[in-house]
């Protein structure tokens, strides 16, 4: 084999590595599951936010695991409340801090709860379905920082990343 032949194959090899490494990844968070849902009792599951709740007979899948976390995490951003008593289900605690980026701008904020994507539809959860995989919850004030337009905070395509030192603003 000539030297060329062999320095082309070379420099082949870590293009179908990587590709067959982001084939993996993109393959690894399937759904594991489902679970059926049922109607909350009445006044128990809240609305806020454009929260959706479970439904009677619907499956929802489940999803036993978490995208690979790198430097750009990709995802989607929701709405959500983080007040007792209000579409944020549980009580909030917190995990340490995320940078989310979109819309040209980044923001630090803080991590408060976990988006369940194992378990919903029951009180725990505020009858609420089961989060996706690669969701992220905010609340207005990252949306507003983020210059996301209102109409558009439903669903947001984001990356982020774990906080280092020195990054801006802190909501």
């Amino acid at each position: 084999m000539n030297s060329f032949s062999l320095m082309f194959l070379s420099s082949l090899l870590p293009v179908l590595l990587a590709t067959s490494c982001a084939d993996v990844q993109a393959q690894s968070c399937r759904p594991s599951g489902r679970i059926r849902g049922k109607n909350p009792p009445p006044g128990q599951c809240n609305t806020g936010d454009d929260s959706d709740c479970c439904k009677d007979g619907q499956m929802y899948p489940v999803n036993g695991c978490s995208p690979p976390v790198s430097g750009h995490t990709r995802a989607h951003l929701t709405l959500n409340s983080f007040e007792e008593g209000r579409d944020g289900g549980g009580l909030s605690e917190c995990l340490g801090n995320i940078t989310i980026y979109s819309n040209g701008r980044c923001v630090e904020a803080m991590v408060v709860d976990e988006c369940d994507s194992t378990m919903g539809c029951d009180e725990e959860h505020d009858y609420q379905p089961l989060c996706d995989y690669d969701m992220v919850d905010a609340s207005r004030a990252v949306l507003e920082a983020l210059g996301v337009p209102k109409d558009s905070w439903d669903w947001v395509d984001i990356t982020w990343s774990n906080t280092h030192f020195g990054l801006p603003t802190l909501i």
